[in-house]
């Protein structure tokens, strides 16, 4: 009898000592991802699929370096051109070969995709055309000096023209059109549910240690936590910051983390004149929309205690800031500081703005961007409610969240963004007017515009000088910051958890790359 107990331990313990024998990786992650199409949803939830599958020309290290993905080395030839060479012998999983027409089919396809919900165009905005040098060169022709393009192109996912051409968002969910060049390859997609890969042996970069990965979508951070703990995935992002002191004291397992680029904000519906889901305090249709009052939106900025949020609610996993960038990163803006929680000077802000008795608003959220979101926005609508905005909290499943947050259906919500290396990004992106005809803006969800932003951001990201553009770069932030075209929180930090003999490198950007989860040896 103690022989069989002995070895029944012993194979327990095997089960989290080592990955199976058939190589394969099981990893629970937060969010259900918007497509298998990589040009249809910029945000993490579909990153954490596509970038598995596809490559981009230049790609982020871990520690947020530029470096070379499909292509090899990028030259300024000129203040308006770009030449970049690509790396030969790379072939799609279908075994055709890899060229420059791929990529001139990708810049156009990528700010085209219908229905999108937050795609690809400001990557390619600064572009006017591209030229094929020959197969593997490019001379990347653009509207004004972009010092920047490598950066912003950092994360343009590489589609084929063969698969592409005339392919839809369904044919890419269905697998036909689902044709990369990345490590990994699609064996299964179920929305909602799991998505299956397998390794691509002819990958050009360092091979997987993993033969194939299943990628499962457990919204629920208890739901993750358990999955780990019983052993049915191998691997979780995000745990909840209340499972984490259980997770790194279990020896079973390991927790890996690193500081993000995140920020997570709230985005105050500044283009509708009557703002939706906003009444007085009888339930009646405001006649004018409050958040289009600067005095309001600083008033509902300062009402939020962000060092309780980062110490109650995310447990010390965020920090409270007041710009999107963390200090140290180019074009921080230093003069720019963390808003300060006053709830007297925001009642007072409300009064001088016609609002002393105050007014209801709901805050709309995913029920699983993040497993820290929910309880973060109950806090806050507290905090609004001590102010005299009595708040709610409307919790709705992505899909349709991010869909009608990109039509401005609501009056606030809540967003994570992760910025590349610079303001720039976000600058073009959040806080941009949109234009369709312009390619800015494509993930503005507050609807804010400002002329005087818009010229400074295509002074800024044109300015080849590095101190000069980090000066205008700086100057952006402290113009959003100071109109407060979005609500700033706190910034992530970036975390997973795996079961022992399986390390994982954490990232500054929050998407889960499988290349990075490694047999421990």
């Amino acid at each position: 009898m103690r022989r069989r107990i002995t070895l029944a331990l012993l194979a327990i313990s095997a089960a989290f000592a080592a990955p199976a024998a058939a190589q394969r990786l099981t990893i629970g992650v937060s969010a259900v991802p918007a497509a298998v199409d990589p040009h249809f949803h910029s945000g993490t939830s579909t990153q954490n699929l596509t970038y598995n599958l596809f490559d981009t020309l230049f790609t982020l290290t871990p520690e947020m370096r530029l470096a070379p993905g499909l292509a090899v080395s990028w030259t300024p030839v000129a203040e308006t051109m770009w030449e970049v060479r690509l790396r030969p012998g790379v072939r799609w999983t279908d075994g055709r070969p890899f060229t420059a027409d791929d990529v001139v089919f990708t810049f156009g396809r990528a700010p085209n995709v219908p229905n999108t919900t937050g795609g690809y165009g400001g990557a390619v905005r600064s572009i006017a055309r591209t030229e094929v040098v020959d197969p593997l060169t490019l001379r990347i022709h653009t509207h004004a000096p972009a010092p920047n393009l490598p950066v912003e192109l950092s994360v343009l996912a590489i589609v084929s023209r063969h698969a592409g051409e005339g392919a839809t968002t369904e044919d890419y969910n269905a697998g036909r059109a689902a044709i990369g060049t990345g490590p990994y390859r699609l064996v299964r997609y179920s929305p909602n549910d799991q998505t299956e890969l397998v390794r691509n042996d002819a990958w050009w970069g360092p091979r997987p240690d993993f033969e194939a990965a299943t990628i499962k979508y457990l919204s629920n951070a208890a739901s993750r936590t358990a999955a780990l703990l019983s052993g049915t995935v191998d691997m979780i992002d995000t745990p909840s910051p209340n499972d984490l002191p259980r997770l790194q004291s279990d020896a079973r397992f390991a927790v890996f983390s690193r500081p993000g680029m995140r920020l997570v904000y709230l985005a105050p519906n500044q283009a509708a004149e009557v703002a939706p889901f906003v009444t007085d305090n009888e339930g009646r249709p405001l006649a004018r929309n409050p958040l289009r009052d600067r005095r309001v939106r600083q008033a509902l900025s300062i009402a939020i205690n962000r060092g309780a949020l980062a110490d109650r609610i995310m447990q010390g996993t965020a920090t409270p800031n007041g710009q999107w960038l963390p200090p140290g990163t180019f074009s921080h803006n230093p003069d720019v500081p963390v808003p300060a929680f006053d709830p007297e000077a925001a009642r007072r802000l409300l009064a001088e703005a016609g609002y002393p008795a105050g007014f209801r608003i709901a805050i709309h959220i995913s029920t699983s961007s993040r497993p820290t979101d929910p309880p973060a926005a109950q806090a806050i609508a507290q905090m609004w409610t001590r102010i005299g905005v009595q708040t709610t909290v409307e919790p709705m499943p992505f899909a349709a969240y991010a869909a009608r947050a990109a039509n401005l259906e609501f009056a606030m919500t809540m967003f994570g963004w992760a910025s590349q290396v610079d303001a720039g990004y976000a600058l073009v992106n959040v806080f941009s007017t949109y234009s369709r005809e312009r390619l800015t803006g494509a993930f503005n969800r507050s609807g804010y515009s400002s002329p005087a932003l818009d010229a400074l951001t295509a002074r800024a990201t044109s300015t080849l000088d590095d101190t000069a553009r980090e000066a205008l770069l700086r100057e952006g932030v402290r113009m959003a910051m100071e109109d407060v075209a979005v609500i700033p929180l706190y910034q992530m930090t970036n975390i997973w958890a795996a079961r022992r003999g399986i390390a994982y490198e954490p990232s500054g950007y929050d998407y889960t790359k499988l290349v990075q989860a490694r047999i421990a040896r």
